[in-house]
């Protein structure tokens, strides 16, 4: 991936943050994010890191910013950056995990009868989704977690949540739409499909008609973030991929852009359960 692309995704990435907070603090490095209505989600509650940070400073800046919090997160957008804090931040008792930034390259593919949904129509599969990805955890925090992306359309210009429905007309499977038009830019985020009606090309068609819907909009660097262990798409569905019809690694017979890069680093402290760091 150009390092033009790398720059804007990851400048988009950290605006989207800024402006979906409740409120933020500026640090060394970076900012962190609060928001106390969805105080259990830990991607509104957090520090972010967008440029060059001293990486054994790095440990103190996060406890002094989320002190007050019963968790710790820090999302690091730079590769490099992210490398070199990796250890400092181990030292202190943090685990980390990679996330690959996967880039649209290819031409936008056919199909797709995904629609605009409204988020009361997911409420219920989302909150299923959880209770089935968290199951000790209580009602406040599934609520938080399904109830964020309300805050998620403070976070861009233009905001779909983007669903597909069964032949009984439930939303099987939703994505969150995120658009830039000014610098081109578009990220889909969460997909996700309800547990009944995995593997059935609801997803494929989620992603297709975000795809159409960000080049109507004429963003060209079109992307989403994937777990870089699981090789999915994120969200609460570890069981959702890609299609590759639309973001996937390239290979000798494409065209030669590379698709997928090394993208940001999440640092969580240790007693994090894997499902609930986000």
């Amino acid at each position: 991936m150009p390092s033009s692309e790398r720059q804007r995704i990851n400048a988009f990435l950290s605006a989207f943050a800024r402006r979906q907070a409740a409120h933020t603090v500026d640090l060394p490095g970076g900012f962190a994010v609060y928001d106390d209505a969805f105080a259990h989600s830990r991607a509104n509650n957090q520090v972010v890191i967008d440029t060059v940070v001293d990486p054994e400073a790095l440990p103190a800046i996060a406890e002094e910013a989320l002190r007050r919090l019963p968790h710790r997160r820090i999302s690091v957008f730079d590769e490099e950056v992210g490398a070199a804090c990796t250890e400092p931040l181990i030292r202190a008792g943090y685990i980390h995990a990679s996330h690959l930034v996967m880039l649209h390259a290819g031409p936008v593919p056919v199909g797709g009868l995904a629609e605009e949904v409204d988020l009361d129509e997911i409420r219920i599969p989302l909150t299923r989704r959880w209770q089935g990805l968290l199951p000790d955890v209580d009602d406040d925090v599934v609520r938080h977690l399904v109830d964020r992306r309300e805050a998620r359309r403070r976070g861009a210009d233009v905001v779909h949540f983007i669903g597909t429905r069964t032949d009984e007309g439930d939303v099987a499977s939703w994505a969150d739409l995120y658009l830039d038009p000014a610098t081109g830019t578009a990220q889909i985020e969460d997909l996700i499909t309800s547990e009944a009606h995995l593997r059935r090309g609801y997803a494929d068609a989620v992603l297709t008609s975000a795809l159409r819907l960000a080049v109507n909009e004429h963003c060209d660097t079109r992307f989403l973030t994937a777990d870089a262990t699981a090789g999915h798409a994120t969200g609460t569905s570890a069981a959702v991929s890609p299609s590759s019809a639309t973001c996937t690694a390239s290979n000798a017979a494409d065209s030669g852009t590379p698709r997928f890069t090394a993208g940001r680093r999440i640092f969580s402290d240790a007693t994090t359960n894997d499902r609930w760091n986000s």
